[in-house]
């Protein structure tokens, strides 16, 4: 199916459905890319969309990032708290301010306990971002030389941590982590899909390769969108690059929910 036939009959059953799902990825997809990942705010309009998406009701909006929950809520800024789901599904951060985490095993943890102390030893700790279940190390921005010999100095040591403590290791768009296993974005999907049932009307978004779990997750069962400038190999069905055909495509939303 062409990704013009898969938009429109996506917004024909988003028109139909009492139950509207927009799940997203922050950092690449709502917000590009930043070296001081601080000041990674959501691009031009996107955050005023969102406001008028949250303000309407009808929908749930979900953000499903690696980041954790607390820091996206001040980058997002909006007038009215999404759920997110932080540290790649590992947190939970409901509307009402309720929260979840789930539980490490006390290998897990002594085993980023370990590559934390290891990254210290090797006067890493400055690219260094501590997670809940997650170490990730950061190179955005750097040359590409510097990338190559960050890869080869830290690929030996972390893959046998990961291997010894039953950890996770992942590249994603400007890094490497470990984090625990048994949660991901897909899980995050996967429940959220579970507590709408099959009717509803859903679509994800994101970028990172990260997102590929959630989109896997989304097969068959909702709208799958890639959203980057360079298009890549991808479980998604289509593919926008921002802002400025995002912001199209949540404008979409927007206008398709008021029945317009």
């Amino acid at each position: 199916m062409s990704a013009s036939s898969l938009l429109d009959e996506f917004w024909k059953k988003l028109t139909r459905s009492r139950h509207r799902v927009l799940l997203s990825d922050y950092d690449g997809t709502l917000a590009g890319f930043q070296v001081e990942r601080d000041k990674a705010v959501p691009y031009p309009g996107v955050r005023e969309v969102l406001n008028t998406i949250l303000r309407a009701g009808g929908c749930r909006v979900v953000i499903i990032s690696g980041r954790r929950a607390e820091e996206l809520l001040g980058l997002l800024g909006l007038e009215r708290q999404p759920e997110i789901w932080g540290s790649h599904g590992i947190e939970r951060l409901y509307p009402d301010g309720r929260y979840e985490i789930i539980e490490f095993e006390e290998k897990a943890r002594n085993g980023l306990a370990e590559a934390d102390a290891w990254m210290r030893a090797q006067r890493l700790q400055d690219l260094g971002e501590h997670k809940p279940g997650c170490l990730a190390l950061h190179w955005r921005g750097m040359p590409a030389e510097r990338v190559a010999q960050l890869r080869e100095r830290i690929g030996d040591p972390w893959s046998r941590l990961a291997e010894k403590a039953g950890l996770r290791l992942q590249e994603f768009d400007g890094g490497i982590e470990l984090r625990v296993p048994g949660r991901d974005k897909g899980d995050a999907v996967s429940t959220i899909l579970a507590e709408e049932g099959a009717e509803a009307a859903v679509a994800c978004l994101g970028d990172d390769l990260t997102d590929e779990d959630a989109f896997a997750a989304l097969a068959g069962k909702g709208l799958r969108v890639l959203v980057r400038q360079e298009w890549r190999p991808t479980k998604a069905g289509l593919w926008l690059r921002p802002p400025e055909e995002l912001l199209t495509f949540l404008q979409r939303w927007v206008r398709t929910c008021r029945g317009k």
